[in-house]
């Protein structure tokens, strides 16, 4: 195990307040990304170790210790997850950078303070989830609802940024009295069991977070359990179909944030510049594993060229290396596996598809790595345009004609994300509120934060995360009626 990964770090699962290997009998490889070497090994978790997770959980949502705590003190028990999670915040940062990839940069400057947000900002909304009273017309009745929580909830969550993606589920679940079973992605188990030692360490009572870790037959297991009253899911859209239809079949609730290919609309009128520079940072973001990556470029056609140019200059001009190294503009992707997707894209694209290639960054050497690629003069029935990547692959497309950018940019299956460049306010807020993203930002790169609901429509999923989107996601309303005669 690398020195800069603990060396006490935790690799079984976390059920019922203890740490166990399970009872199955496989293990499971975490790769660094930068070397390509194995980390760690995790288990297997069996059809047994799920049930006894959801088991735990299931019986935690009952007690009187979690189902009977006063909201100010189970908002206490979130502030100290927040602040030892905060005061650990740089060993936190760089086993994300080792088990995921992303520079050090992107984890410690981003991920782990939004996810240290996040439950500063959810313990903040425990104490005000409310009902309503209402009027009926009904005498000598008076009608109320409550916010209750759901029960178990099971949070599946995604290799790009596991633990920030966790919290986004973690926090407001937790908030709201539940109880959860997290089964983080393969690839990137490491922040995830260590978190579980804070969250004992900051009275959180046991088996209201449970920890199963494996592959995709984990995962089908826990969103089959009957016991399990909601599924939360950050992934593919084809995943997230198959939770859709089981969640359906069982009546679950289900909240799901899937794919994207996100439009950047570059107007005439533009700041080239300053849109080169947002949209570098929005597509190339942790090497493109974002699934709200700018990735489609629409710019007026007098100014293809100077865009084009541009945006390769600035992608070619990134330094590539380990996430740790202090001077790493792009990290690797996160496995061989997704190196190999991206490169097998930029082919396509070049060989296929015969859009312009421009000139990619310098090779490297070991690791995962994927040199940034910038296609222009591309069309919308390309694959590199239509297709999520999930990787460092950008897609320049020329328009003639203004009127036809929304119809363009919608022209897709998917709808997580969009963003706007134009001097105009006045142009670019008309274009957002055409744009069929749940989320459109306008002269700026993706921002996101704990108080701004998010989440797709169409293929992008289903429901919203943060802000009090959140809170609604986790709860139900219960009506209670009380006869006054």
């Amino acid at each position: 195990m690398p020195d800069h990964v603990h060396k006490d770090l935790r690799t079984d699962m976390f059920i019922d307040g203890e740490w166990t290997s399970g009872t199955g009998t496989g293990t499971i490889p975490t790769y660094d990304p930068g070397t390509g070497t194995v980390i760690t090994e995790i288990p297997e978790a069996s059809e047994a170790d799920v049930n006894a997770a959801v088991d735990a959980a299931a019986k935690a949502f009952e007690s009187a210790e979690w189902a009977g705590m006063l909201p100010a003190a189970r908002a206490k028990l979130l502030l100290n997850l927040a602040d030892l999670l905060e005061a650990e915040a740089d060993a936190f940062a760089r086993l994300e950078t080792t088990d995921q990839g992303q520079p050090l940069g992107v984890s410690a400057g981003f991920a782990v303070p939004n996810a240290v947000e996040h439950l500063r900002y959810y313990a903040g909304w425990v104490t005000k989830i409310t009902g309503v009273t209402a009027p009926l017309s009904v005498p000598d009745v008076d009608y109320r609802t409550r916010r209750e929580p759901l029960g178990v909830c099971a949070l599946i969550t995604p290799w790009n940024f596991p633990l920030m993606i966790l919290m986004w589920k973690l926090a407001p679940a937790l908030a709201t009295g539940n109880t959860v079973v997290i089964k983080p992605a393969e690839q990137t188990p490491l922040t995830t069991l260590r978190l579980t030692e804070l969250v004992r360490r900051a009275g959180i009572p046991d088996g209201v977070v449970n920890v199963v870790t494996g592959g995709p037959e984990v995962g089908k297991a826990l969103v089959a359990h009957p016991k399990v009253a909601k599924v939360s899911f950050t992934g593919s859209t084809e995943v997230g179909r198959e939770i859709a239809a089981r969640a359906g079949h069982d009546l679950k609730h289900v909240s799901l944030e899937l794919g994207g290919k996100a439009p950047s609309i570059i107007t005439a009128d533009a700041d080239i510049d300053a849109a080169v520079q947002g949209n570098l940072m929005g597509g190339l973001l942790n090497s493109g594993q974002v699934c709200a990556a700018y990735t489609r470029f629409f710019v007026d056609a007098a100014r293809h060229d100077e865009f084009a140019e541009k945006l390769a200059a600035g992608a070619a001009s990134m330094r590539l290396g380990h996430g740790l190294s202090e001077n790493t503009d792009l990290g690797p992707v996160v496995s061989a596996e997704q190196r190999d997707q991206a490169e097998s894209y930029v082919a396509i694209g070049r060989d296929v598809d015969g859009a312009h290639l421009h000139d990619r960054a310098p090779a490297e050497g070991e690791g995962y790595f994927v040199r940034p690629a910038v296609f222009s003069g591309v069309t919308d029935d390309m694959r590199i345009a239509r297709e999520e990547i999930f990787g460092p692959v950008l897609s320049v497309l020329p328009y003639d004609d203004p009127d036809e950018l929304v119809a363009r940019a919608n022209d897709t299956d998917y709808g997580l994300a969009a963003v706007v460049w134009s001097r105009d306010i006045g142009v670019a807020n008309r274009l957002a509120a055409r744009v069929r993203a749940g989320t459109v930002w306008i002269n700026m790169p993706p921002f996101l934060d704990a108080a701004a609901s998010w989440g797709g429509m169409k293929a992008s999923g289903l429901g919203r995360e943060m802000g009090w989107s959140a809170i609604e996601a986790f709860t139900q309303v219960k009506s209670v009626w009380t006869n006054l005669a």
